[in-house]
C-alpha cells in the first residue's frame, strides 16, 4: 500500500501566483477567524440581552448571527480553492482573531450594540484590506465575493447604529 502525503492530498492547483495566493490565504484566514468570533459574540449577546427592547434585539442579534455565520464556509472554502489550508481548530481560531472577546457576565443592550457596530466596521475595514491583497494578486473571485460580504457588514453596522440612536 502507498503512502499518502498529507501535503501533496490537500495540494489544489491554481493559476495564481504563489506568493498572491499566500497573501490571501493568509488574510482570508483571518476573517474566517473573525467571522467566528464575531458569530460567538454576536450570539452571545443574542443570549444575554434584557430590558424594554428585549424582542426587536434578540431578534436583530439572531439575524445578524445568522449573516455572519453564513459567511464562514464560502471565506474558508476560497482559501482552500486558492491552495492552502484553513482553520483546524478553535485555537487557531482564537491565535487568529481580531474581534475582541466579551466575557461579562452583563452587558447593558446600548453597550452591546455599540461594541457590536465598533467590530463590525473593523471587520469591514479587514475585509477591504483583504480585497486589496486580492486585486494585487489578480485574485478576482476572492475580491467579489468580498464585495458582497462589505456590503452585509455595512448593513449590519447601519442597521446597529439605527437601533441605538433612540437608546441613553
Amino acid at each position: 500500500m502507498n503512502a499518502i502525503n498529507p501535503i501533496e492530498a490537500l495540494e489544489t492547483p491554481s493559476d495564481l501566483a504563489e506568493s498572491g495566493r499566500e497573501k490571501v490565504a493568509e488574510a482570508l484566514n483571518r476573517l474566517v477567524a473573525d467571522s467566528f468570533a464575531l458569530y460567538i459574540k454576536t450570539k452571545n449577546y443574542h443570549w444575554h440581552v434584557s430590558g424594554r427592547h428585549f424582542r426587536d434585539y434578540h431578534l436583530l442579534l439572531d439575524e445578524q448571527a445568522d449573516q455572519i455565520f453564513a459567511t464562514i464556509d464560502p471565506l474558508a472554502e476560497r482559501v482552500r480553492k486558492i491552495g492552502a489550508n484553513t482553520i483546524r481548530s478553535v485555537a487557531h481560531i482564537a491565535q487568529l482573531q481580531r474581534v475582541k472577546d466579551n466575557d461579562d457576565d452583563f452587558v447593558a443592550p446600548k453597550d452591546m450594540l455599540l461594541d457590536l457596530i465598533a467590530e463590525n466596521k473593523k471587520m469591514a475595514g479587514n475585509m477591504r484590506d483583504t480585497h486589496k491583497l486580492a486585486d494585487e494578486a489578480e485574485d478576482v473571485a476572492t475580491a467579489s465575493l468580498l464585495e458582497n460580504f462589505i456590503d452585509e457588514t455595512e448593513r449590519r453596522t447601519w442597521f446597529l447604529f439605527e437601533t441605538t440612536r433612540d437608546l441613553n
